[in-house]
């Protein structure tokens, strides 16, 4: 008989700053997100810690006294990791280790370690790894703490600097390794996406967790994997979509996230070529998020970093279904109507109504609007069909 054991979450405290440049309310929403990012990985956070400060300690990254107080609590509730906001730097990590006497992670470490567990395809697994190893780099003394106390000097150099040497020579060829394997990846799939021809290609973009891939099946009728998590979808999945007399391929991408670590953005430039090469970008944001206009910045952000900023976009404004607004008193004359108070209506004659792109509210998952979704994704890929086959009076005519 199989025995089943009961799966236990991993202990978290979850440590962040309020900057000059990051409010408290901004920090709150970040630290959010790291508790959905603990929860992704498989954590539970069970306490926060926040600290005002011009500008993060170069050496322990938060106060000394504050540091105090983490500490007392890890000890007192047994607690196993620590994981920071922002992303460290190696004698950060190294002092804060030394302090806490736990695990410490940093978003990055975070983010990467739940790419590790989602990579199913060799391509997405060496991407992930690439980016491990340039994390890793800078990072390798903290390994060898127990070789610190060797002494240096002429004659005196202790097994700990060849350790460490030979370490970082193993991932300095693991990295060049993983480099080849990427650029002969990446020609297999540049390869591939010519092969599929002249099809208009369509790519849906947008921050994490906001629909795409419940979306993508919707549409092309497939099973692509989705789940209420972060980055359920790190595999690019193309599928062939036709609507009415128009077929044309839609690609499922990799969702952002607001402090992207560099190294993923490089590691996963194959990926991202899908949306460089689109000829189409769906834009899907969740619009009952409350801050979704950050994630809408976020992403043209990045989009703009990969030069796909100025392809032609359709906003789609996922999730109505879960959007709920709050609510003024008719009686009530004193409080103010804010973007917390707006209804989608509101919404619509916003900042919405103004932009040059299209625009439309669906939800994927309850199929509400999608018939008007369906046509002006049509509209805009007969906009392109056009261009491309000028003398095709399409495949077959639409009767």
């Amino acid at each position: 008989m199989i025995e089943t054991r009961e799966a236990i979450s991993e202990k978290t405290v979850l440590i962040g700053i309020i900057t000059q440049h990051q409010d408290e309310k901004q920090s709150e929403e970040y630290l959010d997100e790291l508790e959905f990012l603990t929860l992704t990985a498989g954590g539970v956070a069970v306490k926060r810690f926040v600290q005002k400060l011009d500008k993060p300690h170069p050496k322990t990254f938060i106060g000394t006294g504050k540091l105090e107080d983490v500490k007392a609590y890890i000890e007192s509730n047994d607690i196993g990791t620590a994981i920071f906001d922002d992303e460290l730097s190696p004698a950060q990590l190294r002092n804060i280790e030394r302090f806490l006497d736990c695990k410490i992670l940093d978003r990055t470490n975070l983010i990467l370690d739940i790419f590790a567990s989602r990579a199913q395809t060799s391509s997405a697994k060496a991407q992930v790894e690439l980016a491990q190893y340039q994390y890793l780099l800078p990072r390798l003394t903290r390994m060898w703490t127990h070789l610190d106390k060797q002494k240096g000097g002429i004659g005196m150099r202790g097994p700990g600097e060849t350790e460490i040497e030979t370490d970082r020579r193993i991932i300095r060829d693991k990295i060049s390794l993983l480099k080849k394997k990427l650029a002969t990846i990446d020609k297999q799939m540049s390869i591939q996406r010519k092969n599929r021809g002249k099809m208009v290609r369509v790519a849906l973009v947008g921050y994490t967790n906001v629909g795409k891939s419940t979306l993508m099946n919707v549409i092309s009728k497939s099973e692509v994997f989705a789940e209420n998590k972060l980055f359920a979808t790190l595999d690019t999945t193309v599928r062939k979509v036709v609507i009415k007399n128009i077929p044309f391929l839609m690609t499922d991408t990799v969702g952002f996230i607001r402090k992207l670590p560099t190294q993923l953005v490089e590691s996963f430039k194959s990926t991202l070529d899908e949306v460089r090469e689109a000829d189409l970008l769906l834009h899907v944001v969740d619009i009952s998020h409350p801050n979704f206009e950050d994630h809408i910045a976020s992403v043209n952000k990045i989009l703009d970093e990969i030069d796909s900023k100025d392809k032609p976009t359709v906003m789609v404004f996922n999730k109505i279904d879960a959007y709920t607004h709050e609510t003024i008193d008719e009686d009530d004359l004193i409080t103010e109507k804010t973007k917390e108070h707006y209804t989608l209506e509101d919404w619509k004659r916003t900042w919405m109504n103004d932009l040059e792109t299209e625009s439309i509210f669906i939800s994927a998952l309850n199929k509400d609007n999608l018939e008007n979704f369906k046509e002006k994704v049509y509209e805009e890929v007969k906009k392109i069909h056009i261009q491309r086959f000028p003398y095709n009076d399409f495949l077959y005519q639409e009767y």
